[in-house]
């Protein structure tokens, strides 16, 4: 997608609630120049870090360089495959190793967000090696997968059978 003053990519999707109600959606997309330009405040001497364009133009200053958040982008999970721009699409996680892969970039969000980095509520019941049970069906989903799309039939087939042994036991 590209910015809307200019041509260069938008790093930067913005979502304004407009109308006297709040309830129309304008969506926003900027590089990151754009972006800074469109969140400082014109004119007035209002503390910026009081509101959420504030806050962004904040972010943009001590923020990633477009070409350190291109970097990130390409990064992807060897496990289940998804990529750190797919993450920042969707706001959702491929497996549980996403987790430890992503830890750099997750850890300030997770701060930001939270106010802590570690889990400290309720856990599920079942342990851990189901966890590590369920990234091992995800990566051999995703490697039959790739089986399939480069027709090797027979590994796909191993695979299938592997991935119904994991699931009966």
């Amino acid at each position: 997608m590209k910015c809307q003053k200019c041509e260069k990519p938008a790093t930067f999707h913005i979502t304004e609630l407009t109308g006297e109600s709040g309830k129309d959606v304008m969506a926003l997309h900027f590089c990151a120049e754009c972006a800074e330009k469109y969140l400082k405040p014109s004119g007035s001497e209002a503390p910026a870090a009081a509101t959420l364009a504030g806050l962004l133009s904040q972010q943009l200053k001590i923020g990633q360089t477009a070409e350190e958040l291109a970097r990130l982008d390409q990064k992807t999970c060897p496990v289940c495959g998804i990529s750190f721009y797919d993450f920042r699409q969707s706001g959702r996680l491929g497996c549980p190793h996403d987790y430890v892969f992503f830890k750099e970039e997750l850890e300030p969000l997770l701060l930001n967000i939270h106010g802590e980095t570690k889990h400290v509520g309720k856990r599920p019941s079942h342990g851990v090696s189901d966890s590590d049970r369920q990234t091992q069906l995800i990566r051999l989903r995703r490697e039959m997968k790739e089986a399939i799309e480069s027709e090797e039939y027979e590994l796909a087939s191993k695979l299938r059978d592997e991935i119904k042994k994991i699931e009966e036991e």
